[in-house]
């Protein structure tokens, strides 16, 4: 094998080691991945005719119609004796349709149609697959393919449903084209409402997607569409891979909000959850053919001990199989336009991230405790979209920094586009948890927002569905609760809490938006600083939808300041959507002084100043600018519409003087009130990007 390695070659390797040449002494391990991951490229050519062939196994596997309205089924249980096909369609008979056991531990029934010629399954009828132990056991089981399931209120379990509609949505809109600056807007269809119940499908498309669009998000993750029979799991526990979440509508429904989010230019990427499976047995994978090694390793491997679930065993061909086509099932019948991938560091390491506190050190990325089957079925699943389909966007959730994660498989990356830069949040908990204003330390903020993987592109954001769950709490909540529900009213004058409050979620947003990352996620709600926790019905809390919903109905009055919060998130992405600055070679800090609390930087040729000093404004500060030119206000977090006091002339002009200062070529003087943020943009420069 050694041998081999060393007459690996990826196709632009080189590129990798240029950019990062630390990585040189790691130069076998990148071999040995890309390895392993074109030798399954090659097993998939030779056995399946290719990855193309593979990944459309949804449609042989689970339920077909054929064209002369036979059904046929198949199944992957490989340690079951026996199976059989029961449901509406023949009254429940446990015996009188048997599959029959094919290679590989496939087993195979085929149904004829009824007199009539139609299927003898009818759409919206439940089935069952009955499974027969070695040991003699009778399970009941849902397909691992099945396509919708469904509970009635008075039961726990869930149904498998045949779905199979007379009139399938067919998509009219186009995917929209990757968009070169990516705003993203984390969504969960579930809580999109302001009433207490579970918010459908329709709703969403209704009401929440035109604020999306009237916000200047250009891309929305939708978080638990796939069905998870535990709504209080947030969606990470799922059940039916395959399955649209029914407790929001039907599969018909969901397509066509996503086709109406790509008639607004909108691309909706899928909270997609490989890293593990629920614990359910009778309506999950689970011991589906009755063994604990079906889908999964075996305990204690097999078992995620911190979450309670399963995972997956990536190195199984059938594994691969479900997984890969899993991600082309989303989207080819859903239209979906990419992938988050939850959970990826839990993946990546056979210790999952328990208990280890990375350190950015490159010898916690290599060697035995990297789980390299589910790093190449990474590759794989990068390589397949992309290859696929062009403009999809996949993003991962990890926490360890894993190099190479967001550069191309050709380069021996890992291929993903983004990365979720989860120290930022985390670091605004901590500096509003533990300081004082004045205590702030703005180089460390920056170190923070700007400490990322050169030539790897990082998704920034102040706060994510993570802050808003029940025991944290949203940045509105650690700056304003004190007073939310009582002092957010225009009518009354402001307060010190909700004004601080006001004029730091704004600025903390931007902060984030100019220099974190190359992309920028907030969570629904909270561009308005939603006055609540989030926290699901669950018998801790008395099965109450209070906190399991959004109050979109507070931007709707005028009197409240939510509004004003609202205003600012929406212009501060049509300020990016102008100068692009997403798109851009990462800023430029010129200032991050401590005793001033003034932090200056430019990006795309627009500059940034943060004045996060409470007290102290400045008049003739001076600030670097590397272009000369005239220079005018575009974006004021202290305009009265978005709840500030007004205090700079936007008809002023600032000019540069060529003056060098902290490495930059001119300079000029601004004023710069206290607890404020100003954008400003080079009034001789061309902003097409």
């Amino acid at each position: 094998m050694a041998d081999q390695e060393d007459n690996v070659t990826i196709p632009e390797f080189d590129s990798l080691l240029q950019m990062d040449p630390y990585l040189k002494p790691y130069e076998k391990d990148f071999k040995r991945r890309y390895e392993l991951f074109h030798k399954q490229l090659l097993l998939l050519e030779d056995a399946e005719g290719g990855f193309d062939n593979f990944t459309r196994s949804y449609n042989s596997f689970g339920v077909q119609r054929l064209p002369d309205n036979s059904l046929f089924f198949k199944e992957w249980a490989p340690a079951a004796e026996a199976l059989f096909l029961t449901g509406d369609f023949n009254g429940w008979d446990k015996f009188s349709h048997p599959y029959t056991k094919k290679e590989y531990g496939k087993w195979e029934l085929t149904v004829p149609p009824k007199y009539d010629k139609s299927p003898a399954v009818e759409h919206n009828t439940k089935l069952k697959v009955v499974v027969h132990t070695k040991d003699g056991k009778r399970l009941y089981r849902i397909s691992p393919w099945a396509k919708y399931v469904t509970k009635e209120d008075k039961y726990v379990i869930y149904d498998w449903i045949h779905w199979d509609p007379p009139l399938p949505y067919i998509h009219v809109h186009p995917r929209p084209k990757k968009p070169t600056s990516l705003r993203v807007y984390e969504a969960h269809v579930g809580i999109g409402s302001p009433e207490q119940k579970i918010a459908s499908y329709t709703n969403f498309m209704l009401n929440v997607l035109p604020r999306i669009k009237d916000l200047g998000y250009n891309c929305i993750q939708l978080m638990a569409i796939m069905e998870h029979a535990y709504y209080a799991s947030f969606g990470y526990q799922i059940t039916s891979f395959f399955a649209a979440s029914s407790r929001y509508g039907t599969p018909e429904e969901l397509k066509k909000l996503i086709d109406v989010a790509h008639s607004m230019g909108i691309m909706v990427l899928l909270d997609v959850v490989h890293s593990h499976a629920s614990m359910n047995t009778e309506d999950g994978l689970n011991q589906f053919d009755g063994s604990e090694t079906c889908f999964f390793h075996a305990p204690p491997r097999g078992v995620h001990k911190m979450w309670g679930s399963r995972l997956f065993n990536y190195a199984s061909w059938e594994v691969r199989r479900f997984l890969l086509s899993n991600l082309r099932w989303w989207m080819e019948e859903y239209r979906f336009d990419g992938f988050r991938f939850d959970g990826v560091t839990s993946m990546l390491y056979h210790h999952h991230g328990i208990g280890i506190s990375f350190s950015g050190e490159y010898s916690e990325y290599f060697g035995l405790h990297v789980d390299e089957d589910s790093l190449v079925f990474l590759m794989l699943s990068n390589h397949i979209l992309h290859t696929l389909y062009p403009d999809c966007i996949t993003i991962a959730e990890d926490v360890s920094g894993m190099p190479a994660l967001c550069r191309g498989v050709q380069e021996g990356g890992l291929g993903f586009d983004y990365r979720l830069a989860m120290a930022i949040p985390d670091k605004w908990i901590q500096i509003l948890k533990e300081l004082k204003d004045e205590d702030w330390n703005m180089g460390n903020i920056v170190h923070t927002l700007i400490n990322r993987r050169y030539g790897e592109k990082s998704i920034a954001y102040a706060e994510s569905h993570d802050q808003a769950l029940v025991g944290d709490k949203t940045l509105a909540f650690w700056l304003m609760d004190k007073e939310m529900y009582t002092n957010m009213s225009s009518l009354t004058p402001m307060t010190p809490v909700i004004e601080r409050g006001l004029q730091l979620h704004k600025m903390i947003r931007l902060l984030c938006h100019g220099l974190g990352g190359e992309g920028y996620l907030n969570f629904m709600g909270n561009e308005f600083g939603h006055p609540e926790w989030l926290d699901f019905p669950r018998e801790g809390n008395g099965y109450s939808y209070q906190y399991a919903r959004r109050q979109f109905n507070l931007v709707e009055m005028e009197h409240l300041r939510y509004r004003q919060l609202y205003a600012f998130d929406r212009d501060m992405n049509r300020t990016e959507d102008k100068y692009g600055w997403l798109a851009s070679a990462p800023a430029q800090v010129s200032i991050a002084h401590e005793e001033d609390k003034i932090i200056v930087f430019d990006r795309a040729n627009v500059l940034f100043i943060f004045n996060f000093h409470p007290t102290k404004s400045y008049q003739g500060y001076r600030v670097a600018v590397e272009s000369p030119g005239k220079y005018k206000i575009k974006l004021d977090s202290d305009e009265a519409v978005y709840g500030g006091q007004g205090r700079l002339d936007h008809n002023t002009e600032f000019f540069s003087e060529p003056q060098p200062l902290h490495g930059r070529s001119n300079s000029m003087l601004v004023y710069i009130p206290c607890r404020t943020a100003i954008v400003l943009a080079n009034e001789e420069i061309n902003y097409c990007y």
